[in-house]
């Protein structure tokens, strides 16, 4: 072998062995971030599966999927999904539009002429969350009636047959109801049962061999037990919603390693045409010109100036967290047995900020040097080389006397954590947050290419 192999293997070598440092030390900060999470919450257990650069990189349960007997959650278990079930049933209205079975401007009286003001409510507006039909389930537990079985005609009886709240198109209003019948109307276009259809023309492709329909029954003794609690007492078995109840707005249930497989069809294209994901990933904007910031089953909004496709999801006893990141190919799914908890949300932002922004050597020497700045000014003096001529400027005698002033007394913060980092004006913001016994603070800092700072501004949050 001549030197010039040999140093490119050894080159290889060394890249490689970097990646598992990289990997090892990003798994061991989810596995402190689930850690936390869990226990500031209570939350029985999470179970997580992380996307980067089109790659599965971590799938990894946290915690007990059952308390009684005590079982530990394992990436195996199922969880239900909630919410973010609607996604699938977007899917598969896209896939009959693409047959050409139907349109997305069709009004839901070709389908369903009975219903209240059918003939002006799209198929569109049901997606969308714009429809105006009242939505049958607002709370965040399961109300008495919800524990009876109802059938799909019942429910679009009781619901959508009611005034509606708003005109179509004028509002964006959360809506279970507008599924239910956007899922009736995939049965009846297609001939076959939602949950069949979604087997064979998503889930089986995709490998997703896990996926469960729950509209009809609780999950298995092999997966994991959603609970509740009562005001702070300790968790209790959830109850199970009636057959009937989940339909097309949430009856899934599966691995947060499936639900990565989704995750990575949509990021990569797979199964629908680009126009039908681009359908989905568009935000609907209201007749008043105002965004939704809604497109078909997802929340689509800007993030610290990265496109973000969202869906949280809860149904009695597990609340989960599905987040694409598609511009960065990259994605966390945050799966927990615990209803009414905001846990998956909280873990989900963890991750993603160990993803994008805690994870890179520059940014651990940017946070470094706000600690420090931070440290000057509780002492009334700044490193003036670090700043611009208008960041000096800015920290005049008066305004380091008022820092130092303000910030001392509230010793050394117990937190320092970076929130965001976006682009504006040809500099690069990063906000900051501080973390006190008596109080929390804000930092903006505003830096220019060659790192200096042109702003540092400080605020309670």
């Amino acid at each position: 072998m001549n030197r010039l192999a040999a140093g490119a293997i050894g080159i290889l070598a060394i890249c490689a062995l970097g990646a598992q440092a990289a990997t090892a030390e990003f798994e061991a900060q989810v596995d402190g971030a689930a850690a936390a999470v869990l226990e500031s919450s209570g939350v029985p257990s999470a179970s997580v599966a992380v996307i980067r650069d089109d790659h599965v990189v971590l799938v990894r349960a946290y915690g007990k999927a059952r308390l009684e007997p005590s079982t530990a959650a394992n990436p195996a278990m199922r969880y239900g999904i909630g919410s973010i079930s609607k996604q699938f049933t977007a899917a598969a209205v896209m896939m009959l539009v693409e047959q050409g079975k139907l349109s997305l401007d069709d009004p839901v009286a070709k389908y369903f002429p009975a219903l209240t003001r059918a003939n002006e409510v799209r198929i569109r507006d049901l997606l969308n969350h714009t429809s105006g039909y009242r939505d049958y389930w607002p709370q965040d537990y399961v109300p008495e009636f919800m524990l009876t079985p109802i059938t799909v005609e019942q429910l679009m009886h009781d619901w959508a047959m009611q005034p509606l709240d708003f005109t179509p198109g004028t509002q964006y209003q959360y809506s279970n109801t507008g599924y239910v019948i956007a899922g009736a109307i995939v049965e009846k276009v297609s001939g076959q049962p939602l949950f069949e259809l979604l087997r064979q023309r998503i889930f089986e492709p995709l490998g997703m061999q896990s996926v469960v329909d729950i509209n009809r029954g609780r999950l298995g003794s092999t997966d994991a037990t959603g609970y509740l609690r009562y005001a702070l007492g300790p968790p209790r078995p959830a109850p199970k919603e009636g057959a009937g109840w989940l339909f097309a707005a949430g009856g899934l249930a599966m691995t947060a390693g499936d639900l990565a497989r989704w995750d990575l069809a949509m990021l990569d294209g797979k199964l629908l045409a680009p126009a039908s994901f681009a359908a989905m990933m568009t935000t609907r904007v209201l007749a008043n010109g105002a965004s939704a910031q809604y497109g078909l089953g997802l929340d689509v909004y800007m993030q610290s100036g990265r496109r973000v496709l969202e869906h949280g999801g809860e149904v009695s006893g597990f609340v989960a967290e599905n987040v694409l990141y598609p511009d960065q190919h990259a994605a966390i799914v945050v799966l927990t047995n615990q209803d009414a908890s905001s846990a998956a949300e909280t873990l989900a932002e963890r991750i993603r900020d160990l993803l994008f922004i805690n994870d890179s050597p520059l940014t651990a020497r940017q946070l470094q040097r706000a600690r420090d700045i931070f440290a000057g000014l509780q002492h009334g003096t700044i490193d003036r080389s670090l700043f611009t001529a208008n960041g000096n400027a800015y920290f005049s005698a008066p305004a380091l006397r008022d820092a130092q002033a303000g910030l001392a007394p509230l010793g050394t913060p117990q937190g320092f954590t970076q929130l965001s980092e976006s682009e504006r004006g040809g500099m690069r913001t990063r906000r900051y947050e501080l973390k006190f016994p008596t109080a929390t603070l804000m930092v903006v800092a505003r830096e220019l290419a060659d790192g200096r700072f042109e702003q540092y501004q400080l605020q309670r949050e």
